[in-house]
């Protein structure tokens, strides 16, 4: 894969107990450097006019000046420091380098993978939240539409949190359809099966909400019985990944059950998905606080695009995961068989 990167994203400073820390990335480009032979790109930082086309500028302009002060705690799991804006514009830059490498044929084993913090997903148009500032997928999204590279964009979100900030920026919005796969009831407390999108976007939003212990089982089943048959319906230009490595059996701040193999076995089936639609493919890091697995989940992920063939799974989807399936099934997406 091509990996994105920038080390102005290791100057957000969260504190020394903080999951969202420097050395997730630090970890990541070691674990990398000791198996494979990886180069990175650095991208530029995103352009403010980027970020104002999803966020409100009044909100911008306070943590602007909040990072200036000297940062500290924005909410009770929000952190700045200083350097904390800088960090943002260039995670927010490498996710849209992420989506347009993308759209310019980089695939295969070029296959395009933004490395920047903080994460995003949970960043609202007017505030911070979650570990998250700027919303980068959906500043790569927009991006990417309003410059004319794109006419529709999908974002499958596997991060073990629900992305509610892409939802609530795009949910009145044809022209992006979101999908999140996470776990029920755990922070933000959104992401319920009604929730399918308002006005043109309605039908755009999907949101699968699985229950603690769930394994990777459930989760290809969606892919093949949810995401894909939507998708396929939808016809994005560009597909990208929120990738959040939280759901891995091992991750100490959830309780899902996905394991690195299965992470495997997740990226081929969305590589498929993208192939079978026609679209590009891209991912941005989004969580995943465990460092071992986290840094294994991503290797794989890289492996896979390298050639590796993960094990076949051979577990069951559980019951309740299977009523979480035919409940999405019964909201009518288009392209879903009831």
């Amino acid at each position: 894969m091509n990996f994105g990167y920038c080390e102005s994203c290791l100057q957000h400073e969260t504190g020394k107990r903080h999951p969202e820390s420097p050395d997730r990335l630090r970890a990541i480009r070691q674990a990398l450097a000791e198996k494979h032979a990886v180069e990175y790109v650095v991208p530029d930082s995103v352009n403010l006019e980027r970020v104002h086309a999803v966020h409100d500028k009044e909100y911008v302009a306070e943590f602007e000046e909040f990072c200036q002060q000297g940062g500290g705690d924005w909410d009770a799991d929000t952190v700045a420091s200083e350097e904390s804006w800088k960090a943002a514009l260039a995670s927010a830059g490498i996710a849209e380098w992420a989506a347009m490498a993308a759209l310019d044929g980089k695939d295969g084993r070029e296959t395009p993978f933004a490395l920047g913090r903080p994460p995003g997903h949970h960043a609202v148009e007017d505030d911070a939240m979650g570990f998250c500032f700027f919303n980068n997928a959906a500043i790569a999204a927009r991006s990417v539409i309003d410059r004319g590279r794109a006419d529709r964009v999908a974002i499958l979100d596997w991060d073990v949190h629900h992305g509610n900030g892409i939802q609530d920026i795009f949910y009145d919005d044809e022209s992006i359809f979101y999908a999140s796969i996470h776990e029920d009831g755990l922070y933000p407390a959104t992401g319920t099966i009604d929730e399918t999108g308002t006005g043109e976007g309605e039908g755009t939003t999907m949101n699968i909400p699985f229950s603690p212990g769930t394994t990777q089982s459930a989760y290809l089943a969606a892919l093949t019985e949810l995401f894909g048959p939507a998708l396929d319906a939808f016809d994005p230009d560009l597909l990208l990944i929120s990738a959040g490595f939280d759901a891995h059996e091992h991750d100490p701040i959830s309780r899902m059950r996905v394991s690195t193999e299965g992470y495997g076995l997740l990226t081929k089936r969305v590589r498929q998905i993208a192939d079978d639609t026609g679209a590009a493919l891209g991912f941005v890091l989004e969580g995943g606080y465990g460092l071992d697995t986290l840094t294994a989940s991503i290797g794989m992920v890289h492996e896979v695009f390298s050639g590796y063939q993960p094990a076949p799974d051979d577990g069951e989807v559980s019951d309740p995961a299977r009523d979480v399936i035919d409940q999405v099934k019964a909201q009518g997406f288009i392209g879903v068989p009831e």
